[in-house]
């Protein structure tokens, strides 16, 4: 990141951060489409094992990196401030708290995952293929908790492109170790949609370990010496990091569980409409990653204009991504009417669940236009270190709106399943009004602290 003060300046840095984190974001996402898509092609009873073991995992995992997150603006104002030096003790008591909370969930798996499962209504097949799956992921469980704090790091420092980089070189070996244990090729055993969970934890293995041979062998990340000293844990630096990415990661958490939830909850009509959801909603959430990509550049962006108590700047910058994103939105909404069949097919040829995906697409449409000003706002308010108001919000928009909304709708009306989408929806909108209002709070007290150190 470098000071730029023109409006040209700052569009051209923020592509060049936004678009390698975007291909990073949908090559990471990449990962869970393919375990998906290529499970369907093993079956149904595949297809929805994995929608539903990636169910419980998707919001357990995004809401424990979210905690992680709390790297990023830490190290953007520690950079934005000229604070070089304590970057390396940030980045490595990070990693401390990301190996406690990888053990945690191991732990916890291994406790509750079996009676979760027992208590859904699935199919005897569907359920082993659940649980087989989310076994085979806890395998990556420590490398993947680890690579997000190491991607953290790097992103902070506005090198995008090392993550894309790594992302680009991960996603070849996920998709081969798929085919490989999936469908049984070259003589592996043919392990059906339990295989992707093998092949994405080796995946999470090999992208840690490039991350780490990055850190130690280029510049710039040589110059800031991460793995040079031996740091004693700080329990007040995790209270730091803490105080952040607590309301970070519980944000997220309401935010991915919501989807989660309503994904559990229709397990309750058959495996036709379980696959044809999940499929509908594994795309739309694919389409998450433009709006998502302008939100974690946004935090970049902005902790380190604020770091440097550039507020007008920062100001800029949180309009010309919300800006970006709904532009793309539009792109995005059209693209999904008139391909919606096409999108469908990627996941199946079955014709029940190739048509029944298709009416879910539609309503997916109505999810990018909420997600284009609701996610780069929570970006531009974690650069600013305003994070409890985006936990708030998802607690209130998604579980006490959208998910009580979308349950009448589908047992109440003749919605049914389409009624879960319809309260998603409600409660994207009304998530993204609130959050709007926020941000037009947070910049009012951002400026007067502006008017009062040019003052003073």
């Amino acid at each position: 990141m470098q000071y730029t003060p023109t409006l040209k300046g700052k569009t051209m840095q923020f592509m060049q951060i936004l678009l390698p984190v975007l291909i990073t974001q949908v090559g990471l996402y990449a990962m869970n489409f393919f375990d998906i898509m290529m499970s369907g092609h093993a079956g149904s009873s595949d297809l929805a094992g994995v929608a539903i073991g990636s169910s419980i995992w998707v919001p357990i995992y995004t809401g424990l990196s979210g905690i992680l997150l709390a790297l990023t603006p830490i190290v953007a104002q520690h950079l934005g401030a000229g604070r070089k030096k304590e970057i390396a003790f940030s980045v490595i008591q990070a990693a401390y708290l990301a190996i406690v909370i990888s053990l945690i969930v191991i732990i916890s798996g291994s406790l509750f995952l079996e009676p979760i499962l027992r208590q859904m209504k699935l199919e005897p097949v569907v359920r082993q293929v659940a649980h087989d799956y989310l076994a085979a992921l806890s395998i990556g469980i420590v490398p993947l908790f680890l690579y997000n704090v190491f991607r953290c790091f790097i992103d902070a420092l506005g090198q995008t492109r090392v993550t894309m980089t790594i992302t680009l070189a991960s996603l070849p070996i996920n998709i081969f170790l798929n085919d490989l244990l999936i469908f049984g090729q070259l003589g592996f055993p043919k392990l059906g949609g339990v295989g992707a969970g093998y092949a994405t934890a080796i995946t999470y293995w090999c992208s840690c370990m490039m991350a780490i041979f990055i850190i130690l062998r280029r510049k710039p990340f040589v110059g800031y010496e991460i793995f040079k000293q031996f740091y004693a844990i700080s329990f007040k630096e995790w209270k730091i990091l803490l105080k952040i990415g607590i309301p970070i990661g519980f944000s997220i958490f309401f935010e991915t569980s919501i989807f989660a939830a309503v994904t559990l909850l229709m397990s309750e009509f058959d495996t036709v409409t379980i696959a044809a959801h999940q499929s509908a909603m594994n795309f739309a959430s694919l389409l998450y990653m433009i709006p998502l990509s302008i939100s974690m550049t946004l935090t970049i962006a902005i902790g380190f204009e604020v770091g440097a108590k550039r507020f007008v700047d920062a100001k800029q910058y949180c309009f010309l991504g919300i800006g970006i994103a709904v532009f793309m939105a539009v792109l995005t909404s059209l693209f999904l009417f008139f391909f919606r069949g096409e999108v469908a097919s990627i996941y199946t040829q079955e014709r029940e669940v190739l048509e029944l995906a298709k009416q879910f697409l539609l309503y997916a449409i109505f999810f990018q236009l909420s997600d284009a000003v609701a996610a780069p706002i929570q970006g531009a308010l974690r650069g600013y270190k305003d994070v409890n108001s985006t936990f708030f919000m998802s607690l209130v928009s998604y579980w006490m709106i959208g998910l009580p909304l979308g349950y009448l709708l589908a047992n109440f009306t003749s919605a049914h399943a389409f009624g879960y989408w319809i309260g998603l929806i409600t409660g994207l909108a009304a998530g993204a009004l609130f959050l709007f209002t926020r941000l037009f709070f947070i910049q009012r007290r951002f400026s007067k602290q502006s008017v009062n150190i040019k003052s003073a």
